[in-house]
């Protein structure tokens, strides 16, 4: 995926074709992305080239993502939810 430089576009790929992903995403960036290390921005950025069906499945629990660095933003985002 591109690098997402700017945050219109960030917002954009954020926005699924499932309410519960966009429930999730749609407010990290808003309140969280920015804290976010470089690192972990890329990591961000690369969990939104995933399908929706993936995304879903890891978010709610039904499977384990195999990507290390993908499973801890997938932790980080709903630990944040959580709060």
């Amino acid at each position: 995926m591109a690098k997402l430089d700017s945050k219109a576009r960030l917002r954009w790929a954020c926005r699924r074709g499932m309410l519960e992903l966009d429930v999730l995403f749609m407010p990290f960036v808003e309140e969280a992305y920015d804290s976010l290390n470089d690192d972990d921005k890329a990591t961000f950025q690369r969990l939104l080239a995933a399908d929706d069906p993936d995304l879903f499945a890891w978010f709610m629990g039904h499977e384990q993502c195999e990507d290390a660095e993908l499973a801890r933003m997938v932790k980080i985002i709903l630990d944040r939810v959580r709060v």
